[in-house]
């Protein structure tokens, strides 16, 4: 049977296993009792053994020596999304195929992006606020002209997994949908149902605005305080991707007016500090992190992972591969 290990937090495998998939996991793979937490809960011999490592959060780094250390290592099965902090280049240099369960993270991702996009659109946070306030039906119910989802134009930003995932779910909702990714093609846009645009021109004709894209050098601070400025007034801006996508400064300004609206499940810190401004202001949801899997959600990143190791196992090729190419693009 393939030598294999887990490598992650010492309580994640109960988490992202029931007892179905960890049998068949068992059927697949040769683990040792216990998870490894750290490099140092493992052998030299155990390391030199193993062909086949599922790693998941709380796991240290793969470098060139833990490399070196682990001559017949050929996958790496990581259980949650991005490995990027995870894995040296080496590893795809040496040829070991890695894969992630991203797939089934952004499942959770996308519904909770949904759910707020259609609060945004009946204006929750406004009506709430004013609610702790007053007690004028006739004021509680009118005062919203702009309220509804009906013919509500919504921007995305980026064409991730989850990006499309959420297209998918409010097309069939009958939003009208703008997307900005310089990578969609249009074949794609019509698939989804969204009207690709310049970032831009989606600002100025969003009423809300979801962001799904990957951080990188160039993606850093796209939605800068020129950006912001174009936002309509009482537009929402969602967050569920990274914090430093956005200049965070510059959007605590255009809330503190009352201008603008936020959803944040990502901040720069995270999490915020207590009495950050962010938390006080009645427009702002701040939420820590929450949108990927929790707690029972979990098991579909086992699920997804228990799938890729039947693959390996049995010779087939990879269903979601993380191609080292693809990196740069990557979350």
């Amino acid at each position: 049977m393939l030598p294999a290990a887990l490598l992650m937090r010492a309580d994640l495998p109960d988490q992202l296993f029931t007892p179905t998939s960890r049998a068949r996991l068992d059927r697949l793979v040769s683990l040792p009792p216990a998870p490894w937490t750290g490099w140092s809960d493992a052998t030299p011999a155990a390391l030199r053994r193993t062909e086949l490592l599922l790693t998941g959060w709380g796991c240290p780094r793969l470098g060139v020596a833990e490399l070196a250390a682990m001559p017949r290592l050929r996958a790496v099965v990581h259980t949650g999304g991005s490995v990027k902090e995870l894995l040296d280049p080496a590893v795809w240099e040496r040829g070991v195929r890695v894969t992630t369960s991203a797939r089934a993270n952004a499942v959770p991702v996308a519904d909770y992006t949904v759910a707020m996009v259609l609060l945004a659109g009946k204006n929750v946070l406004a009506a709430a606020d004013r609610y702790r306030r007053s007690l004028d039906r006739r004021a509680l119910l009118t005062g919203y002209p702009a309220t509804g989802n009906a013919d509500r134009t919504v921007g995305l930003v980026g064409a991730s997994r989850v990006g499309r995932l959420v297209a998918a779910r409010l097309s069939d909702l009958g939003f009208r949908l703008l997307c900005h990714d310089p990578f969609l093609e249009p074949d794609d846009a019509e698939r989804l149902g969204v009207r690709p645009v310049e970032l831009a021109h989606l600002l100025r004709e969003s009423s809300i605005v979801s962001l799904h894209a990957p951080l990188t050098p160039e993606t850093a601070g796209m939605i800068d305080a020129a950006g912001l400025s174009l936002l309509p007034d009482g537009a929402t801006l969602i967050n569920t991707a990274r914090a430093g996508l956005l200049d965070q400064e510059a959007l605590l300004g255009h809330l503190r007016t009352g201008r603008l609206s936020a959803v944040l499940d990502v901040t720069d810190p995270e999490p915020l500090p207590l009495d950050h401004p962010l938390r006080a202001l009645p427009n702002v949801l701040v939420t820590p992190h929450v949108a990927g899997a929790q707690g029972s959600e979990l098991r579909r990143l086992g699920d997804q992972a228990v799938e890729e190791v039947d693959r390996f196992v049995r010779g087939l090729p990879a269903a979601d591969p993380v191609l080292v190419e693809r990196l740069p693009f990557l979350a």
